[in-house]
């Protein structure tokens, strides 16, 4: 009988250990990534462009600087939350953009067109 029980208390910590790690699991898969370009207005790509991107949630701001090619990407951002972004790149910026929740894809790609006078926003 106290076998059993042993047997029985191991079972229902495995099962707990099981569960919550294929929770984080799923969470972790429904995190979402956004990446793009950054390209000036004859669509040739802005190395070193500052691309912000805001929670509309908690108003907080995440940078990313452009590489050599012009790519930006921000990954684990919570699939329940609005968010804005827009490039800058010397005195010029992109129009803002904006990423729904209701949006349900998991890699949503924006490229960037710098094209403004930042005055002009």
């Amino acid at each position: 009988m106290r076998k059993w029980c042993i047997c029985a208390v191991i079972l229902l910590v495995a099962v707990a250990v099981a569960g919550a790690s294929a929770g984080d699991q799923k969470r972790e898969s429904q995190l979402r990534t956004v990446l793009g370009t950054v390209v000036d207005k004859q669509d040739a790509p802005l190395p070193s462009s500052v691309v912000y991107l805001k929670n509309l949630r908690t108003m907080t701001v995440k940078t990313h600087i452009a590489d050599d090619t012009g790519h930006y990407r921000f990954s684990g951002l919570d699939p329940n939350v609005d968010y804005e972004i827009h490039a800058e790149h010397q005195d010029l910026v992109s129009a803002k953009r904006t990423i729904s929740s209701f949006d349900s894809r998991k890699e949503i790609v924006i490229n960037l067109k710098v094209d403004k006078k930042k005055s002009e926003k």
